[in-house]
């Protein structure tokens, strides 16, 4: 089993990204409400996945993912970013810190599986 770590702070979307993983099967969620939680959460196992919103209080998702590529241990963990901001700029910029997609919200339900299959398999 697959696991993926969610780091978004809104508790709808939360759960609309955490229905679009199960509905694919094999895969079992972590959930994190700001970039700082996900930092504690990251140690205490081993993730496939990360998908993360960029505006987040405390550390915002842009945040998260320098220090997730600038670790060793995380480098090579494959992000998705699930965002709000629409902007070629944003979107560079997230792709530029190491994501492997930028998918705006609102997102296709089989936008989001398709690229999670395509970066970690059925």
């Amino acid at each position: 089993m697959k696991t993926i770590l969610i780091v978004e702070d809104s508790a709808t979307t939360m759960a609309l990204i955490r229905a679009v993983i199960e509905e694919l099967g094999d895969f079992e969620t972590v959930e994190a409400t700001t970039g700082f939680e996900a930092l504690k959460l990251l140690p205490r196992q081993d993730y496939d996945l990360v998908v993360t919103d960029i505006n987040m209080p405390d550390i915002n998702g842009l945040e998260l993912i320098s220090f997730i590529k600038d670790n060793p241990r995380y480098h090579a963990l494959p992000i998705i970013i699930v965002s709000t901001e629409q902007t070629d700029e944003d979107r560079k910029r997230g792709m530029a810190l190491g994501a492997v997609a930028y998918v705006t919200k609102p997102f296709r339900s089989l936008e989001l599986q398709e690229i999670i299959k395509k970066t970690i398999g059925p």
